[in-house]
């Protein structure tokens, strides 16, 4: 036998669910508002920087001047560097032992997916990003693993996310700072040096310096 179902219970149970559904539909709503605006920053590629540079700014001073947060500070900076050699690197070289990083490093810089025509591209050889090895072969692009948008996106999230660390008092772990200094130090010298090296390789100028321009007329 079923009971009935008395009008207070559905009531309630009709509230919860219009509550929800427009909790929901203001969360698209943030998310669609959000999205178009980074879309309508894609061509502002200085001011976008600037205001990078300016934050970076705001949270070195800020640890200079609360000499704290060093943890915070390091990560930081291992993760901009990570997200620079992502930057500087083709998504697609001529061999996958020679790649600056792996496939699972370029998902989680936003590089894509290596499924697919990465992976299969890399391993055949015939990845559309492929760079050429000698000069009988077709011009291609040069295709970066970590496109400048998301490089400029991540990097501006990670500072501001490391700005908002340092309001907690509990992540203000103690440290020799001297010793993050000088291992963030050897460790850029490292990695800047194996990235030369595996440009001069591949003998490709992840840059525009140098290069031919055209404008419209």
């Amino acid at each position: 036998m079923v009971l009935p179902t008395s009008p207070t219970t559905a009531t309630g149970i009709n509230s919860d669910s219009s509550v929800a559904t427009n909790v929901n539909n203001m969360r698209l709503q943030l998310e669609r508002r959000a999205q178009r605006f980074l879309d309508s920053t894609i061509s502002y590629t200085a001011y976008r920087w600037v205001f990078t540079a300016l934050s970076l700014v705001a949270f070195l001073t800020r640890i200079l001047m609360t000499h704290g947060w060093y943890i915070v500070t390091y990560a930081l900076g291992i993760y901009l560097l990570n997200l620079f050699l992502a930057f500087l690197t083709p998504k697609w070289v001529s061999g996958t032992s020679d790649s600056v990083l792996d496939n699972d490093g370029e998902d989680e810089m936003g590089g894509g997916s290596s499924s697919g025509g990465g992976a299969g591209g890399l391993l055949d050889g015939n990845g559309p990003g492929l760079l050429p090895t000698s000069n009988s072969e077709e011009f291609r692009p040069f295709i970066r693993r970590l496109p400048e948008f998301k490089f400029w996106l991540s990097a501006t999230q990670a500072t501001l996310v490391a700005f908002a660390c340092t309001l907690f008092p509990f992540l203000d772990i103690p440290v020799y700072w001297p010793i993050l200094l000088v291992y963030f130090v050897l460790l850029f010298v490292l990695t800047m040096r194996r990235q030369i090296e595996h440009m001069m390789r591949h003998k490709y100028l992840p840059f525009d310096l140098g290069k031919k321009s055209y404008r419209r007329v």
